[in-house]
């Protein structure tokens, strides 16, 4: 391992705070408050300190690239956080090849966004208190992937948990988005829990929180010997966390209701960066979860199933944003699938597309929004290809990547994930079945919201229609950028397959992550079929065409999934509703947690902790009113009491010393 010392990494952190601090404290002095702040002065400040963070991360790759060593990393040891009982946590900040890629889809995306925002929030009020939580989300989420030690990667995930609950409950006017952001914070802190018990089981195995400790003592025998029979508990302690960050079964409910936030933020928060924090932390613990194949059985099983769960629900919506939202959670299940069979790269690699046109996909539906004076209904759409020339190529393309079409980015991680999945030598995995199952559910679901939205009549009301119109250019060309990401992308990671067939074409990316981040390598052929790598290419991608172009044709023409299931309402009324997961959350628990705490409002508080400090208060008043009578200001009482006092004292002093 080679460590070069280095202030990028505190300067890539620093800027998005200084950004920060400019918009949440200096603007609204200089302009007397959040509301006079100019959105051109807040948006430009708040985009060019995270652009440059963007800038410098490009820097730190170069370096990172120049370095002659198999592991090299950026060092910045600022100063002991934590010093006591023999815990020393070092403020220490790390660049390497996983967290540099991370770091760069981070500041890269979030220079689009915040550029986008922009134009997109130019009218709302208090722009510049919005774009100072920007910024500070930025900065927190660089501190969970920069940070060297379990405790920094955790105040980063804190961080930008609370930043989530600033931005999704932003219009907290409304109730029903100030709703959505406390049930994001309160469904997170849930999760946070299990992280913090594996992160204590963890010290107390290895005595040491850092992570370049943690990956090195795992690598020693006596250690793995010592740890392996504590290490599923651990292991599955820590994923609690992440099925909390990452949104996956059972505690994937906040992330739908997040869409209330404004739709830059969806496309920040909920597609390229916080969300994907708990693969992150998988991929980068990879040694740890390599000792406990039961959680890896878990992990796999749990991504999975809320892969093809979220899929089915998505296909019932009408919301477009909560159509993209379900779909996060479906591509979500798709990595952690990934991490369950060990294939952490094709993992990281799944978070890079998806971070391409799953941001693509939110800003694209924030435009035809604003297009729409605010409609997000599909059904109310239709027809706005013409409308919307450069909102639908550029979604056109993200669509057409999420759907796992040829060579649009997302086929080239998706393939990865569905021929990771096969279980060798013992035949196809039924993971890879669900696999299968879940990206044609995909396809379709992207070809119906295209449907709906671009395609087919024309369902706008006659004031919308009259005021419809394309997208400034600083809304536009964030599009195009991520457009070109979504289709290219993927040739960072081409397979050995094809690569062969392209001059001998390196799998860039995994090259890149080899040192960090572990390659699953898998026979080209099975034992039972002979499912070479390229009858997996080729199956995934006709299946996923015929689904995609299904979706697409099928809902120009119709508008609700009930119309192909004539005699199946129920099972349309059951996808709609999002199979009354909240529904059933509420009865077994929100209603039994708020009947305790009345119960321990108005019984326990009142009667047990109230009565004791009353009972307290009265006995004490009661004593002094005794000992106030005795304060009669007649000097013959004093007298008299004072006599009482010292024939007292002599009769104690008699029965002690005589």
């Amino acid at each position: 391992m080679e460590t070069m010392n280095s202030s990028l990494p505190l300067l890539i952190l620093l800027f998005p705070l200084i950004g920060f601090f400019f918009n949440g404290v200096i603007m609204p002095l200089a302009y007397r408050g959040f509301a006079k702040t100019p959105a051109n002065t807040a948006g430009g400040i708040a985009t060019f300190f995270i652009g440059l963070s963007f800038v410098l991360s490009l820097f730190a790759f170069v370096a990172l690239k120049g370095a002659t060593g198999n592991d090299p990393s950026l060092v910045t040891n600022c100063f002991d956080w934590f010093n006591f009982g023999g815990l020393v946590i070092p403020f220490e900040l790390r660049i390497d090849k996983l967290s540099g890629l991370l770091v760069m889809i981070i500041t890269g995306i979030g220079t689009l966004i915040h550029l986008y925002s922009t134009s997109y929030m130019h009218d709302d009020e208090c722009v510049g208190r919005y774009f100072s939580y920007l910024n500070l989300f930025c900065f927190n989420m660089l501190l969970l992937v920069l940070g060297n030690n379990l405790p920094l990667l955790f105040f980063g995930w804190e961080g930008v948990g609370l930043c989530s609950y600033l931005l999704i409950g932003f219009w907290y006017t409304d109730t029903e988005k100030a709703n959505a952001g406390k049930k994001a914070f309160i469904v997170n802190r849930i999760g946070d829990l299990g992280f913090l018990i594996g992160m204590f089981l963890l010290f107390r195995e290895l005595g040491t929180l850092s992570l370049t400790s943690i990956n090195e003592l795992l690598h020693n025998p006596d250690v793995i010997a010592r740890i392996t029979p504590h290490a599923t508990l651990i292991c599955l302690s820590l994923f609690v966390g992440a099925t909390g960050k990452s949104a996956q079964i059972p505690l994937y409910v906040w992330l739908p209701d997040a869409m209330s936030g404004p739709t830059p933020v969806s496309a920040l928060i909920h597609a390229a960066t916080m969300v994907t924090a708990g693969v992150y932390m998988i991929a980068r613990l990879n040694p740890l979860f390599e000792l406990s194949p039961v959680a890896l059985q878990v992990i796999a099983h749990t991504g999975a199933l809320t892969a093809l769960f979220a899929g089915t629900i998505a296909i019932a919506q009408t919301d477009i944003k909560k159509v993209l939202a379900y779909s996060t959670v479906s591509q979500l299940g798709f990595m952690f699938l990934a991490c369950g069979v060990g294939a952490y790269q094709t993992a990281v690699f799944h978070l890079m597309t998806h971070a391409f046109f799953k941001a693509l996909l939110f800003l694209g539906s924030g435009s035809v929004i604003h297009a729409c004076h605010h409609e997000q209904d599909m059904t109310k759409m239709g027809g706005l290809k013409k409308y919307l020339p450069h909102t639908h190529v550029t979604m056109l393309i993200g669509s057409l990547a999420i759907s796992g079409i040829p060579f649009f980015s997302g086929f080239f991680s998706k393939d990865e994930i569905l021929y990771s999945t096969i279980a060798l030598p013992n035949g196809i995995s039924y993971l890879f079945i669900v696999g299968v199952l879940t990206a044609a559910l995909t396809a379709v679901y992207t070809g119906r919201m295209m449907a709906l939205t671009f395609y087919g009549k024309e369902r706008l009301d006659h004031h919308t229609k009259e005021h419809l119109h394309e997208s400034p250019g600083m809304m536009t060309f964030p599009l195009y950028v991520l457009a070109g990401l979504a289709a290219l992308g993927g040739f960072l990671g081409v397979p050995h397959l094809m690569g062969d067939y392209l001059g001998h074409m390196p799998h860039f990316l995994s090259n890149w992550l080899d040192p960090i981040v572990p390659a699953k390598h898998l026979p080209l052929v099975g034992v039972k079929l002979p499912l070479h790598e390229g009858v997996v290419m080729v199956g995934s991608s006709i299946i996923a065409i015929a689904a995609y172009f299904a979706g697409v044709k099928i809902f120009s023409r119709v508008l609700f999934v009930t119309d192909l299931l004539k005699g199946f309402g129920p099972v349309h009324k059951v996808l709609a509703n999002k199979y009354y997961i909240d529904e059933l959350y509420h009865q077994i628990v929100v209603i039994p947690v708020r009947n305790i705490s009345k119960f321990s409002s108005d019984v326990v508080d009142r009667y047990v902790f109230d009565g004791a400090v009353n009972g307290l208060g009265r006995s004490v008043r009661w004593m002094s009113s005794g000992l106030r009578g005795l304060q009669t200001g007649d000097l013959q009482t004093y007298g008299i009491m004072m006599l009482g006092g010292l024939l007292l004292a002599m009769f104690f002093i008699f029965k002690v010393f005589i």
